[in-house]
């Protein structure tokens, strides 16, 4: 059985905007990912309608994620 190697994105990309399911948009700094495109974000800030809600260290799973930017490419 072949086997994917995980995405490289720390060559390409360092700073990350993403739209989530139900509504959520964050921000941070790409830390790693995995083949299922589950993704550690560092320094992560929910831009909540209410304003900004800092939660530091996340991990997003990659079913969750609509749309993925690159705000600062390497």
């Amino acid at each position: 059985m072949f086997k994917a190697p995980p995405p490289e994105w720390k060559k390409f990309v360092e700073k990350l905007s993403l739209k989530l399911s139900g509504g959520r948009h964050v921000q941070g700094i790409l830390w790693g990912s995995d083949p299922f495109m589950n993704l550690v974000i560092d320094e992560c800030v929910e831009m909540a309608t209410s304003g900004q809600q800092n939660t530091g260290v996340v991990v997003i799973r990659g079913n969750s994620i609509i749309m993925l930017e690159a705000l600062e490419p390497v």
